[in-house]
């Protein structure tokens, strides 16, 4: 019965685990130059991969990313909206 509670609660805290790693990519980003926000969402995170290969960059995660090469992104962004990149949204 032991294991049983115990193999619940480990299943529980995994769960807890990927919950807060979704919330953590649930950001919001200003953009100096243009002076808005944009929302980190699955489009922006496809949009960003994209942008990484493009310029031949390594993944790092974007919260990483020198405050620079952050605006270089929102800079090539405002440029390439879904519909340029051909990210479905539904």
């Amino acid at each position: 019965m032991q294991r049983f509670f115990t193999a619940i609660f480990g299943a529980a805290l995994l769960f807890s685990s990927a919950v807060r790693a979704m919330r953590a990519d649930d950001r919001t980003y200003h953009d100096s130059k243009y002076n808005d926000d944009h929302h980190w969402d699955s489009h922006e995170d496809q949009a960003y991969r994209m942008w990484l290969k493009q310029n031949h960059r390594k993944y790092v995660e974007f919260a990483k990313q020198k405050e620079a090469d952050q605006q270089a992104y929102w800079a090539w962004r405002h440029e390439h909206s879904d519909a340029v990149l051909k990210i479905n949204i539904h």
